[in-house]
């Protein structure tokens, strides 16, 4: 299947009226009417528009009805490891919002995430997406799908898997398609098959950023005939009435963005209750649909049902637990004598 899209709209604007909405409010004193709380987000690069436009807005305004209390908000927005490094390293950020669960692991290994995150709504997941290929307009190469990058007639762009989370979706979705391709062709999955793909494509390579935003600013200012990226970063830029057709391919990998209350930093600030509400509040229907329009897929079960037409789901979709997982694909991906690894020093020697 090809799927392929020339403009995106939606409402511009949240709706301020919240019913439903689920507060686990715990380990704080109740907010004080007048008073002023700030909360610190520490997220990756792409979803600053859709938290900055819509959510954060809407947030501050029920908050301040439900409480009386005035939540002012301190934002980064870098790329999801650096990120999650920044945190580690005494970054005090309240909530961390980032593209890789582990990135996430990170902050719990070294005792900055004590809950159990995982055992939120959602999964403590908050949004999803797929990893497209977005092309020059009219589609000039006539890309259709991942043998196409081989091509030597073919530049590719998508940020380093060392900096950005984005990357590592891209790598695991290439690998990973590699992978579907050859079992849908010989009834078994083939390793060396999905290996070479990733290294052929590797080669096409010319620019690796250090974000996936980055990777979209060079791709728009004319480097490469074939982005990778996000399917949302695709959205966000025909929401802006920007020319960035593109193709979901139909084997690809199906994204999930977590989102975890960062314990250490809140109970230094002593937050915590405006802190759960607002990792709530992301996660249900209102935050959902700002995400929805900002062109992520929604994990709010309902949501995904009311834009299931503008979010097509491709016939050989796969997530991370067909790659064995996190752990896994970071040993056999990942790790200094991964497949990432052994290709980079191969492409190098050639």
């Amino acid at each position: 299947m090809m799927y392929q899209k020339t403009k995106y709209s939606g409402a511009m604007h949240v709706k301020l009226l919240i019913t439903g909405l689920i507060l686990v409010a715990c380990g704080s004193r109740e907010p004080d009417a007048g008073s002023t709380v700030t909360l610190t987000l520490g997220a990756y690069t792409v979803p600053k528009e859709a938290y900055q436009v819509e959510i954060i807005p809407a947030f501050q305004k029920y908050w301040l009805e439900k409480t009386g209390q005035t939540v002012e908000f301190r934002e980064s927005y870098i790329a999801s490891g650096a990120q999650s490094r920044a945190i580690s390293g005494g970054f005090d950020a309240d909530v961390a919002a980032l593209s890789l669960e582990n990135d996430i692991q990170r902050l719990v290994t070294e005792g900055l995430i004590t809950h159990e995150w995982r055992n939120t709504t959602h999964g403590g997941f908050v949004t999803r997406s797929l990893v497209v290929m977005a092309f020059r307009e009219n589609n000039p190469k006539k890309i259709k799908g991942w043998k196409d990058l081989t091509r030597a007639d073919i530049d590719v762009v998508y940020p380093s898997p060392k900096t950005s989370g984005g990357a590592m979706w891209v790598v695991n979705a290439i690998y990973g398609a590699g992978l579907k391709m050859s079992e849908i062709q010989m009834g078994t999955s083939d390793p060396a098959a999905a290996r070479l793909l990733l290294k052929n494509i590797q080669a096409r390579v010319r620019v690796m950023d250090k974000s996936g935003r980055a990777s979209v600013t060079t791709f728009e200012n004319g480097v490469g005939d074939v982005l990778l990226t996000y399917e949302n970063e695709v959205l966000l830029r025909q929401k802006q009435d920007k020319a960035m057709p593109y193709i979901i391919p139909d084997a690809t990998i199906s994204i999930e963005n977590p989102i975890a209350l960062v314990d250490r930093n809140i109970e230094k600030h002593g937050n915590r209750q405006v802190a759960e509400a607002f990792v709530e509040f992301v996660k249900q229907p209102l935050a959902q649909r700002a995400f929805a329009r900002y062109g992520f897929r929604p994990v709010d079960q309902e949501v995904a049902a009311e834009f299931a037409s503008q979010y097509p789901q491709p016939s050989a979709l796969f997530d991370i637990t067909y790659l064995g997982g996190w752990d896994q694909v970071s040993l056999d991906i990942y790790s200094p004598e991964g497949i990432w690894a052994t290709i980079m020093a191969e492409l190098a020697r050639e």
